[in-house]
């Protein structure tokens, strides 16, 4: 499918380039005539998904590969299921408006589990800088060796860096 991007408006809104205001005009989607039979399937394997919900010795954690991603990927991202969901236990938080940090939280899940591997999904605005470096002090802290891979999302649904 091939995207053209337009921005009619950009305008800051507080400051923060993550709220900058933008429209984003798609050119050339595909129109699925029978969206019944072309339905994608979730890829989520488990619930609660909120970071500061989930259990840290919950059950599906154990052998996992774990994908700790920022709310907004999964909406700007239009196959975020298939690519990035697919097979992984999916944790999610927002460091810009949920309280608190999540580093305890996600020491205590690694250090308490044998996870496989680590994939942090996050937006290339600064505020998801936040649950990037909580999963990366994580990883220190929990004494083990755990890969882990970033992945950096732009607002227009393109994969900007991937590290």
């Amino acid at each position: 499918m091939m995207r053209k991007i337009i921005r009619n408006e950009e305008e800051k809104c507080d400051g923060s380039p993550g709220t900058h205001v933008k429209s984003i005009q798609r050119e050339n989607t595909t129109v699925l005539e029978d969206a019944v039979s072309c339905a994608v399937a979730s890829q989520l394997r488990q619930w609660p998904i909120q970071i500061k919900l989930v259990p840290a010795n919950a059950p599906y954690f154990e052998n996992a590969d774990l994908l700790v991603s920022a709310d907004c990927c999964a909406y700007a991202y239009g196959n975020f299921h298939n690519e990035f969901m697919r097979e992984k236990i999916t944790i999610i938080g927002c460091p810009k408006l949920d309280e608190g940090d999540y580093t305890e939280k996600l020491t205590a899940i690694l250090r308490n589990n044998s996870i496989k591997s680590v994939t942090v999904a996050r937006m290339v605005v600064p505020c998801c800088g936040g649950i990037e470096y909580a999963v990366k002090t994580a990883l220190q802290d929990c004494g083990k060796v755990i890969p882990c891979q970033v992945v950096v999302f732009g607002p227009d649904g393109e994969i900007t860096e991937v590290r």
